[in-house]
This record gives C-alpha cells, sequence and structure tokens, in this order.
C-alpha cells in the first residue's frame, strides 16, 4: 500500500490530493524496486559499453526495461484500487500500452493500470449480490477477461499514441531551448522528462545529433552533458539517504552505486515519482550543472553511455578535467541541498519520533520518577524551624 512509503495524508485540499496522488505513484512504484535494481545491474554490466560486455546476456535489457517493468508497475497499481482482480486487469491493461508506443511505457502503466482496476470495481460493484449461485466465477472471468481486453485495445489505440506525442513535445521543447541558447532552462524540461522514461528519447533523439555536429566543428560539445550529468540523481540520493524514509534507505546505496559508477539513471527515478515535488531538486541541480559546464567551457567529444562517472572521465578531452569535475560535483551538492530542504532534512517523513511515542516520558529520565528536591526542602532544618515559629 501507499502508506507504507508516505505518511497518511490529511485534509481535502489541492496540496492533499497532490500528495495522495504522490503516495499512490509511490505504491506503485516502490514495490517493485528490486526489479528496477536488477534490470540496473544487469545493463550496467552487460550492455556493449558496461563492465562486463555480454552479447548474449545483454539480449535481457530490452525486454525488461519495455515489458516486464512496466507490467509490474501496471500489476500493482491495480492491485492497490481493486485486490487481485485488479491486478491481473491492470497488467492486462499495460500490455496495450506497451505495444501502442516504442518508449518505455511507466508513466502508461501508472494511469492505466489503476484506470483498469477502477472499472472492473465499478463493475462488480454493480453486479454485486446480483449473480445467480453457482455462476460467480464465470461472471468473474469474463468480466475481467473483457475489461482488461478492451483497456488494451484502448492502450494501443489511444493512450500509448498519445504518451508517445508527449515524448515528441518534449523533445521538442528541449530542441528550442538549445536554438535560444538557453541551456540551463533545458533542465526545466529534460528533467521532468527523464523521471518519466523519456531520457533515451531526448538524448539520442534531440541532443546527441546537435552535440555530434557540434563536436566535428569544436572538437567538443556541452550538448553531451546536459541529459547525461550524474551530479543530479547523486545529489538526490544522498539526500534520500541520509533525510528519507528509514524504510527506504537500506535500498539507496546500491542504487547509488548502480547510478553513479554504472551510468544507470533509471535507477534513481522511481525515488522521485514516490516524492513528486523532489523533481525541483534534480532541476535545479541540472540547472546548476550546465552553467557550471557553461562558465568553465567544458565538453565532451562523445556521448558518455552510459552515463557514469568513469564514462564521463573516457570521453573528457584533454585540458577539460577541471570543468567536467566541477559541473558534476556543483550539480550533486545543489540537487543535495534542495532535496534535503524539500525532504525536511528528515522531519517530513511522517515517522513518529520517540519523545512522539512514549509521551515525552523517555528523553526525559527524571519525569518518570519524583525528584528529591522537593522532599530535601520538606525535611530540611530551616524549613521545619519556619513552620514552628507559624505554629
Amino acid at each position: 500500500m501507499a502508506v507504507s512509503y508516505t505518511p497518511e495524508v490529511q485534509g481535502s485540499g489541492f496540496k492533499a490530493q497532490v500528495q495522495r496522488i504522490g503516495g499512490h505513484l509511490a505504491g506503485m512504484v516502490m514495490p517493485n524496486i528490486g526489479a528496477f535494481i536488477a534490470w540496473g545491474l544487469i545493463t550496467a554490466l552487460f550492455i556493449p559499453t558496461g563492465w562486463l560486455p555480454n552479447e548474449d546476456l545483454a539480449k535481457l535489457v530490452d525486454p525488461m526495461i519495455f515489458s516486464l517493468l512496466p507490467i509490474l508497475i501496471g500489476y500493482t497499481g491495480g492491485r492497490i484500487v481493486h485486490g487481485q482482480r485488479g491486478a491481473v486487469v491492470g497488467a492486462v491493461a499495460t500490455v496495450g500500452m506497451i505495444v501502442g508506443a516504442d518508449i518505455p511505457m511507466f508513466l502508461g502503466a501508472m494511469i492505466m493500470g489503476p484506470a483498469a482496476a477502477y472499472l472492473i470495481k465499478l463493475f462488480d460493484r454493480l453486479v454485486e449480490d446480483r449473480i445467480r449461485p453457482g455462476f460467480e466465477m464465470l461472471v468473474d472471468n469474463f468480466s475481467a477477461g473483457i475489461v482488461g481486453g478492451a483497456m488494451a485495445l484502448f492502450g494501443v489505440w489511444g493512450a500509448g499514441p498519445v504518451v508517445g506525442r508527449l515524448s515528441d513535445w518534449a523533445g521538442s521543447g528541449v530542441d528550442w531551448l538549445i536554438g535560444q541558447n538557453l541551456l540551463p532552462v533545458a533542465s526545466v524540461l529534460v528533467e521532468p522528462a527523464k523521471v518519466l522514461f523519456l531520457n533515451n528519447a531526448i538524448n539520442h533523439g534531440v541532443l546527441s545529433p546537435l552535440a555530434v555536429a557540434q563536436a566535428q566543428e569544436s572538437g567538443k560539445s556541452i550538448l553531451f552533458m546536459i541529459e547525461s550529468n550524474p551530479g543530479p540523481g547523486l545529489g538526490l540520493l544522498l539526500a534520500f539517504f541520509l533525510f528519507g524514509p528509514r524504510s527506504l534507505r537500506p535500498s539507496v546505496p546500491a542504487a547509488g552505486i548502480i547510478h553513479f559508477l554504472g551510468g544507470i539513471h533509471e535507477i534513481y527515478f522511481p525515488y522521485v515519482l514516490m516524492k513528486p515535488r523532489l523533481i525541483l531538486a534534480t532541476i535545479a541541480g541540472g540547472a546548476a550543472g550546465v552553467g557550471t559546464f557553461m562558465i568553465t567551457g567544458a565538453g565532451l567529444v562523445a556521448t558518455p553511455s552510459p552515463g557514469s562517472i568513469f564514462a564521463y572521465a573516457a570521453v573528457t578531452p584533454r585540458g577539460g578535467w577541471f570543468g567536467m569535475v566541477l559541473g558534476v560535483l556543483i550539480a550533486t551538492a545543489v540537487s543535495f541541498v534542495v532535496a534535503s530542504a524539500l525532504l525536511g532534512f528528515g522531519k517530513l517523513n511522517g515517522e513518529p519520533k520517540t519523545d512522539e511515542v512514549t509521551g515525552g516520558e523517555a528523553d526525559d529520565p527524571t519525569a518518570a520518577q519524583p525528584t528529591t528536591e522537593g522532599r530535601d526542602r520538606e525535611t530540611s532544618p530551616a524549613v521545619a524551624r519556619s513552620a514552628t515559629a507559624e505554629s
């Protein structure tokens, strides 16, 4: 459930509604974080630019990112809404989103899974107590199949192409910002698009072609560094490790290693989806890093693939180390500071402190037992003589 990852939201205002949506996103993504880590390890190790390139094992990468992970998210989202029946219908509907688009359909799974489960939930309420004895299993199975199949068709013909069009618009927006020489502002579009798993579409579809042309003219290009900078993600993960929910902190070190050393940025996206306001931290870190690259004249000679610090070092031209390292460090620091502030430095996780649980008694060892000051005062000779004089 979502409440396992975010505190229970009180109230009914706009802010509370946004927090509830974030909680449901967390409930869909975070239970599957182990699958994300598994995919990240396989990708970092076995892709052609990985640590142990292996053509056969690298075949696991695309099926996991395009099929397994979205289906898990859709399944979990459906289960949150309507139990096992909702989970099955949500998974079937998510397959339609996968077929209807040529990008990893995580956003579509977060929409389609709960939506399909909600439809089957409405159907179950409608026919409740109206099914004749002996026909329950027949109605349940056929209703789930019909709703799931219909939503899968809708995903292929409707929702999938819409999400794909949103991806194209995001790429066009980044292209326009680059043309207007507003590179730091490009992080406003790049970072949210990355979290929606559109990073490859933006990097390889928009930035890399422009960067290659620029590198041929000047020997390097800053455009290689806009999307691939590992600093913002590292700062976010450090903030999560120090100030995030305690139940999630054990998973952060592995995610940080996979992200920063392995270059698999997708590993930190679920942490942002869990608390959507943290996208502001990655935007600030990305903009700070790009600004630093511009000031120092940094650039790379080729696409750092995957986007790890080692890949950055491998494609940094001679004399460009200072700007590259400084930009990554500043992006990390800015992202860490902003994310820590948004997390309330550990005070906004909804976890009761010791004094809240024990009513303040545990923090004050003298509260549970009477002090001796009062007894000493009552039995002191001065007090006794004063009492005798008064009598």
